[in-house]
């Protein structure tokens, strides 16, 4: 595969991942993507979006929790 970016070759590899979102910040250090070997940018497949997104409803969800266990 090709980095849409940079036309380095992408290999199988980990990427980290943080998003800030809802009043948190969570950051994944190692998650598998494709990487490019030339400029490093990572490529996420379906499975791996999928997982990211559950995580982010549940943690959404508890965060959402706790805030109401506070009012």
């Amino acid at each position: 595969m090709e980095c849409i970016h940079c036309k380095g070759e992408l290999i199988r590899g980990t990427a980290p991942f943080s998003t800030d979102r809802n009043g948190y910040h969570i950051t994944w250090k190692a998650i598998p993507a494709w990487v490019c070997s030339q400029c490093g940018d990572a490529l996420f497949e379906e499975n791996e979006v999928d997982h990211i997104q559950k995580a982010l409803e549940q943690v959404d969800n508890e965060t959402e929790a706790l805030v109401e266990e506070m009012v």
